[in-house]
């Protein structure tokens, strides 16, 4: 799966996270990176960003 990554960003700024946010929620850093730079992630990966985001999967998704 892909994550988009204009929604991403908006999903992200609304949640107020930063990397290190990210981390604290069990999102490696460079999980991260591969998510914003267009690779591919696993369906449990999105689902894992998704909610740390508080958002639905399909909010963040290609």
């Amino acid at each position: 799966m892909k994550i988009n990554r204009t929604k991403f960003d908006m999903a992200r700024a609304r949640a107020c996270m930063g990397a290190a946010d990210f981390e604290k929620a069990g999102i490696p850093r460079g999980t991260l990176c591969r998510a914003m730079s267009g690779r591919g992630l696993k369906p449990e990966t999105v689902g894992r960003i998704a909610k740390a985001l508080g958002v639905d999967v399909t909010e963040i998704i290609e």
